[in-house]
């Protein structure tokens, strides 16, 4: 099991979770608020802060539906331009359903 999380811009959600809705069986998705910044800063403003606003998703899935869904938030939730975000495929080694009190690799 892996987890895909993506930072994407706020606007470009709603494309891309319309693309990733599509996939069957799709496992689901978390989307939570967050700030950052990279190599590309917000400069001039009178109150500085490097932060950007971004989204943050989160998508726990099977190995064999990784690329897949990689490739689908690389297309859709591209900007072009830089600061248009980034996606990262981190290694699971388990997980919980905790109303049933299953767990495993598989639980995703």
């Amino acid at each position: 099991m892996k987890e895909i999380r993506a930072y994407i811009q706020p606007f470009m959600l709603p494309k891309l979770t319309q693309a990733l809705s599509e996939i069957p069986n799709f496992p689901g998705m978390s989307v939570s608020d967050c700030e950052g910044f990279g190599r590309e800063k917000v400069t001039g403003n009178q109150d500085y802060t490097p932060f950007l606003a971004k989204k943050r998703i989160e998508i726990f899935a099977s190995d064999d539906r990784v690329e897949e869904i990689f490739a689908i938030i690389m297309r859709y939730a591209s900007t072009h331009q830089h600061g248009a975000g980034k996606v990262y495929v981190i290694e699971v080694l388990e997980g919980g359903r905790i109303n049933t009190g299953e767990r495993g690799p598989q639980v995703a």
